[in-house]
């Protein structure tokens, strides 16, 4: 007598995830119909600077074109780690809870480093450097976003990647992080060696001790 044992079948609910990639192209595709000159200007930024040339005044960094595309950079990079943290074995892809967790940190780390930086530039006298400087930042790291976008979807939708895949991708975007800053560096450098001292300390206060500490805990956790 064969004896049938049933298991029970498990669906991964991937709803949610959808529901996000289609709400970010669409915040995308808004963005570009509803400043379109810009946009344009946007897109070729990793390969002209005409874009930070013509929007570098500092009342540019909390328009709504740098606000909907810091909404879909957000989404897109708590994708990406929840993805990486997936195929290292942490976490599941497919998990909305730790999405929602890692979505949050990642929002209230950004926007209290970016009050900090605020008020330690009021403070030193520094604030139009430090405006402009985080403009040109948020405005690289934000297309580092976009582009992410679509291997997030890539990832989240096939199983079979290699952890040499996520370690490139990975190496890639810090590759670019750190180029895109020195190339801020460069275009403000006449300014930054007037204030030297000060960018300094910004520089071990807010650029490297938060990375460092989130890397200790994320490590020891």
């Amino acid at each position: 007598m064969i004896e049938n044992v049933l298991h029970p079948r498990i669906i991964e609910n991937k709803d949610w995830a959808t529901i996000l990639f289609v709400m970010s192209f669409a915040l995308i595709a808004v963005t570009k119909s509803v400043f379109e000159n810009r946009f344009s200007e946007f897109s070729r930024l990793l390969v002209s600077d005409k874009y930070i040339k013509i929007y570098r005044d500092n009342s540019q960094l909390m328009s709504w074109f740098n606000i909907t595309l810091f909404i879909v950079h957000l989404i897109s990079l708590a994708f990406f780690i929840q993805l990486a943290l997936h195929y290292f074995g942490y976490a599941s892809k497919t998990d909305w809870l730790l999405y929602i967790q890692i979505v949050t940190f990642l929002g209230v780390f950004i926007l209290s480093k970016y009050l900090i930086e605020k008020i330690i530039a009021t403070s030193f006298n520094i604030e139009e450097f430090i405006e402009q400087f985080n403009l040109q930042k948020v405005s690289y790291r934000t297309y580092i976003g976009l582009l992410l976008l679509p291997i997030n979807v890539m990832l989240f939708y096939n199983n079979n990647v290699s952890k040499t895949l996520i370690f490139a991708i990975i190496a890639i975007v810090l590759i670019i992080n750190l180029l895109t800053y020195l190339v801020s560096l460069k275009n403000y450098q006449n300014l930054l060696f007037s204030k030297m001292f000060y960018f300094i300390l910004y520089l071990c206060a807010l650029e490297i001790a938060p990375y460092y500490f989130m890397y200790y805990w994320f490590t020891k956790s």
